[in-house]
């Protein structure tokens, strides 16, 4: 695997979205614990959840709990595991996602998450959405009370646009260290904050980075048709013999090196195709034909 830095923490290039094991559909205990065990094993080191990370019907924290159980009974060394996870968004009864971004809910959830993770201080902590109702001024201050009291270590903003990240920065200085945003093949339109990231030196960390791929046997052929706007994809991937993920991934990769996509993943063989994409250098002809999909 190779790394990547976090506020000045290595961790595998590639990290796993712990999304998928703990929302509606996830699988049963055994095989969400063998995913994150599979990720560990394949150099995986970074692991991003949140507290809303649960189905509609279940308690708040679960992912979290999860999370924490699958490294507890983990065989190997887990001292170099970063743990992120969020605050700030919640379930509704009918599947819904809600957002809460007043200080004192966030500061209690920080407090919540870390003793669900077991741990004196999360690793990185990240504000989940900005919170219309709430000053986001108000909900980062929270963040930088939280970071002086010790509850986390390094501090990460979600769903954030470029005036946000300088808000951010304002508030948290140098302790803002990562920037999560949607971005994928499919969805380019955090561009603008990729280039603002590679600039201020910040993680970049891509949710969903596979959405638009269409999920394809890891011998490298699709299970479908393929569509247009990602031939390209398909055909790289037909040309090396992997994944068209893994092509996906990598091209991610190639974008920037503050970039650590965050695929998620529900079955061991998913997230070793997608850890195997941090071995893979794209040619700049292939970068540019995957920069004009």
């Amino acid at each position: 695997m190779h790394h990547r830095t976090i506020g000045g923490v290595r961790v595998g290039a590639i990290g796993l979205g712990a999304m998928p094991l703990s929302i509606e559909g996830h699988p049963d205990e055994a095989r969400a614990v063998a995913t994150v065990h599979a990720a560990l094993d394949a150099g995986v080191t970074l692991i991003d959840t949140a507290d809303s990370y649960h189905p509609p019907s279940g308690e708040p924290g679960s992912g979290e709990l999860l999370v924490a159980r699958a490294l507890a009974a983990y065989g190997g060394d887990t001292g170099d595991v970063l743990v992120a996870t969020k605050g700030g968004r919640g379930r509704a009864a009918d599947g819904g996602w809600s957002v809460n971004g007043d200080p004192r809910h966030l500061k209690r959830a920080a407090r919540e998450s870390a003793q669900r993770l077991g741990v004196e201080a999360i690793g990185l902590y990240q504000l989940h959405k900005p919170d219309p109702a709430v000053s986001y001024a108000d909900s980062l201050g929270a963040i930088r009370e939280l970071l002086d009291e010790g509850t986390i270590r390094l501090a990460g903003i979600s769903n954030a646009d470029a005036a946000r990240i300088g808000q951010a920065r304002e508030i948290l200085g140098e302790r803002l260290v990562s920037v999560q945003n949607r971005y994928s093949p499919a969805v380019r339109d955090s561009e603008q904050v990729l280039r603002l990231c590679a600039g201020l030196g910040l993680a970049f960390l891509p949710w969903s980075p596979l959405g638009g791929i269409s999920r394809s046997s890891l011998d490298g052929t699709s299970g479908q048709a393929e569509e247009p706007a990602f031939a390209g994809f398909h055909r790289v991937a037909r040309e090396r013999g992997v994944s068209p993920q893994q092509v996906a991934l990598a091209w991610l990769l190639a974008r920037s090196p503050v970039v650590i996509p965050i695929p998620g993943a529900s079955r061991p063989e998913s997230v070793r195709d997608s850890a195997a994409a941090a071995g893979i250098v794209l040619s700049d002809e292939e970068v540019r034909l995957l920069d004009a999909a």
